[in-house]
């Protein structure tokens, strides 16, 4: 197998191992309106991802950095073409990043009311700017000979790319809603697991579209059967939910966005980002990459230092693993 191959596959399972984790973070920011019926449940809500969030935003800081180094060109016109909606994902995670470290600074309610709602939009528009992307690339966009977007933001805003923001925010909900489910306990936990098959359900469908569309439009065998195998997970994740089988909702939701993700590369390959202007001018896992030398150089730091990073995440989860409920909540109350 080729470097560039090897690449295109490491960096498709970065993008997996961010949108299944920091999924489930963006997933909770959006429900804390929604799921916590005072303080106390809000604070149980946050406690679920304060260990964990910080850690899985790694993965895309990685898989940005990959696509520098392993295929500079596909990082040149993605990042140029896509640098509005790729401002406003940044800007969010900023924003998100800040509600987390003071919103229990201070002790008034106003305070903590408009860090709640900067959580709430620093997950929400994070969430949906993924989706616009990434359907846009399966897409492909107008890029000119000299491999330069030429398009604007409104080029981006397409039926098919507000489709994929629109999976990507509902999947995100619906993961975020069996997380809860299974890191509390309490009524939080019976609330989220019915509001995740209200979820699961409404996410089904247009998941499923958006698939159907993605398969037509690029896809090939590979990726049929991992779209497959994507829908009969959510399906198997939501009938767990209903019976109260939080573990198992929870690994297929996550298998689903992991399924789904992975069915879209699969679909691109060999291509990393279309053109719509012309075939010819399309990108490709051969025309953006680096030099060997550069490849070799990356597959030997990955081989040496992936395993560290992936026993030292495992090892979190495995030291905040249990569930939280109110009671493990310090009593405080909000002034005015």
């Amino acid at each position: 197998m080729e470097l560039t191959t090897v690449w295109f596959a490491l960096i498709a399972v970065l993008w997996i191992g961010y949108f299944t984790l920091e999924g489930f973070d963006f997933g909770v920011g959006m429900l804390l309106p929604v799921l916590a019926k005072d303080d106390t449940e809000r604070r149980v809500m946050i406690n679920t991802i304060g260990p964990v969030w910080d850690g899985n935003e790694v993965w895309v800081l990685v898989a940005g950095g990959a696509t520098f180094a392993a295929f500079p060109e596909w990082y040149a016109t993605l990042f140029s073409g896509f640098y509005l909606p790729l401002l406003l994902i940044l800007v969010g995670l900023i924003v998100r990043g800040l509600a987390f470290e003071y919103r229990h600074k201070r002790h008034e309610k106003s305070w903590a009311a408009r860090w709640d709602l900067a959580l709430i939009i620093g997950s929400f528009v994070p969430a949906l700017l993924w989706g616009v992307a990434f359907a846009n690339i399966v897409r492909g966009v107008p890029i000119d000979a000299d491999k330069e977007f030429t398009g604007n933001l409104f080029t981006l805003l397409n039926p098919v790319g507000i489709l994929g923001g629109l999976v990507t925010v509902g999947l995100f909900l619906t993961h975020g809603a069996m997380y809860v489910a299974l890191k509390t306990d309490g009524d939080i936990r019976h609330r989220a697991r019915a509001l995740s098959v209200k979820l699961g359900i409404g996410t089904a469908v247009v998941a499923v579209a958006f698939m159907l569309w993605a398969q037509v439009h690029t896809g090939n065998a590979g990726s049929a059967v991992a779209f497959v195998l994507a829908a009969l997970a959510l399906v198997g994740g939501i009938a767990a939910a209903y019976v109260g089988r939080e573990g198992w909702a929870f690994i297929g939701t996550f298998v689903t966005i992991a399924l789904a993700v992975a069915g879209l590369f699969i679909g691109l390959f060999p291509d990393v980002m279309p053109s719509t202007t012309d075939v010819a001018y399309s990108l490709t896992t051969t025309n953006a990459a680096a030099t060997d030398y550069t490849l070799t150089v990356m597959t030997w730091v990955a081989v040496i230092f992936t395993p560290i990073v992936l026993i030292y995440q495992g090892w979190t989860y495995w030291v905040f693993r249990k569930r939280i409920s109110t009671h493990h909540i310090p009593t405080a109350e909000l002034a005015a």
